[in-house]
């Protein structure tokens, strides 16, 4: 602690604090917890909170007065606390999490991913703020903890309303910031004390998906109270029900792990990795969708770099059409992937499909999550694996990973008869086929058939297809190069 700042603090309890004493003692208030702790003895909040009928508001009104310099000079109190009184100062400002915000502040940047148009302990007011790229978690002086990914264009209204013009937002609601209302282009979201998202695609209509509790969701002239687990879209006529996402957003713990990795130099990596591999001389092909317009097909969003790209497949028939190959044939193949899924409960979840599956043309590939939500590689006409579906299935579910960037792969290889997979660089298990083609590719699709039991769900960032058999060590390489937490 800074030994000025005892001084500081008896000079304002006693109002001769001056403007220019003000402005650095209030620096150390925000950035030292023991100092907090010794204004909050000084400011004698029993007597503040008794005055204030106890309320969490009013605990705010007296520890924003700094600096208040038209107070006259009086003799300082040194009447201490009781241990009550202390604990409930404390708890209500631990509620607020922002006890140091003036009326006019509406919220403080906590931690940001790959933002540049804002720092840490950025004060938020009523400006505009457009994010290209990125991830930010703030809090408001109210205690909501709100997580905005980019694209996004928002701005508060007050500390209880924020306006998102586009973006993908997450937010917990503590008690003390009950109300906290999202207004949308399409309708307003109202929080009752809850954890929900709301997602608003550019040029498009906004959901609500209720994680826990419950939001009351305002379009046109229709209101509807939504509770843990409902979703709806926003449109013009009301509301549209849909299927939950959660885990297309990103949470508070999920923020810190961003940051944790960008700070360790994790993108280099994985960049450096990929110029590699684009020197292999078996590379079929690398897709990082980096490059060209967005399609069509499918809603492009922020990859798990901060201002990279990434398709997301939502709708059934979301897909991105691509040719690997035309008739030739590989004995091996190695299928690695970045996915981040929001949902597992379709019959097949398709990665990676060749176009068509005719026993006149053996080989053809497909890759997906199936119904027990562990990865498939099934090749047509492969027969002799032990799995249910008589396909080649991994042991472990990816179930677990739900809602976070994972890296599936799978390594195969004809002339051994074996499949290989793999799920976050960690070998996962090994199947045996009595008869197996080898691989063929040529027109092909990423994502949805226009059918509901092949229905991915979630956002691809990355896929490598590759002429040959990866060894154990480098699928792990490739994962630990490309892997965005810490």
């Amino acid at each position: 602690m800074n030994p000025d700042s005892h001084d500081l603090i008896q000079r304002h309890m006693a109002g001769l604090l001056t403007e220019d004493e003000a402005a650095p003692l209030k620096t150390r208030l925000k950035a030292d917890t023991d100092l907090r702790r010794l204004y909050l003895h000084y400011m004698n909040l029993d007597v503040a909170l008794e005055a204030q009928a106890t309320s969490a508001a009013g605990a705010r009104d007296v520890l924003t007065t700094l600096p208040d310099t038209s107070r006259s000079p009086r003799q300082f109190c040194w009447r201490p606390l009781t241990a009550a009184a202390f604990i409930g100062a404390a708890a209500a400002c631990v509620a607020l999490g922002m006890w140091w915000l003036s009326p006019q502040d509406f919220a403080r940047v906590e931690t940001i991913v790959g933002v540049s148009s804002l720092t840490p302990g950025s004060i938020l007011q009523g400006e505009k703020h457009e994010l290209q790229a990125g991830t930010l978690a703030l809090i408001t002086s109210k205690g909501a903890k709100v997580v905005i990914e980019a694209p996004a264009v928002f701005q508060f209204e007050s500390a209880q309303r924020l306006r998102l013009t586009q973006g993908r937002l997450s937010a917990d609601v503590p008690p003390s910031a009950k109300g906290f209302t999202v207004i949308t282009p399409s309708g307003d979201a109202v929080d009752l004390g809850t954890r929900f998202g709301v997602d608003v695609p550019l040029g498009g209509e906004a959901e609500v998906h209720v994680f826990q509790g419950e939001v009351i969701a305002h379009a046109a002239k229709d209101q509807r109270s939504l509770r843990t687990g409902d979703a709806v879209t926003m449109t013009t006529g009301g509301h549209a029900a849909r299927d939950l996402r959660s885990a297309a957003f990103i949470h508070g713990d999920e923020v810190n792990e961003l940051t944790a990795g960008l700070a360790a130099g994790q993108r280099a990596r994985s960049e450096a990795a990929l110029s590699k591999l684009r020197e292999d001389p078996a590379l079929i092909a690398l897709l990082d969708f980096e490059s060209g317009e967005a399609p069509d097909t499918c809603r492009t969003t922020q990859g798990r770099w901060p201002g990279s790209r990434a398709p997301e497949f939502v709708r059934v028939g979301d897909h991105l059409k691509l040719d690997l190959g035309g008739e030739r044939t590989w004995p091996r193949l190695t299928l690695a992937s970045w996915v981040r899924l929001d949902r597992l409960d379709a019959l097949y979840q398709s990665l990676l499909h060749t176009d068509g599956w005719e026993v006149s043309n053996p080989g053809q590939v497909h890759w997906m999550v199936n119904r027990y939500s562990t990865m498939r590689l099934a090749l047509k006409g492969n027969a002799g694996s032990s799995s249910p579906d008589g396909f080649p299935d991994s042991l472990t579910p990816v179930l677990p990973e739900i809602g976070r960037w994972m890296h599936l792969a799978v390594v195969y290889d004809s002339e051994a008869k074996t499949t290989r997979f793999y799920l976050n660089g960690r070998f996962d298990s090994e199947s045996r086929e009595t008869t197996a083609h080898p691989a063929r590719l040529g027109p092909a699709q990423i994502g949805n058939w226009n059918r509901t039991d092949r229905k991915l769900s979630g956002r691809v960032d990355e896929i490598l297809i590759l002429g040959r058999a990866m060894s154990d060590a480098e699928i792990q390489s490739l994962f630990e190069s490309g892997n965005p937490y810490r």
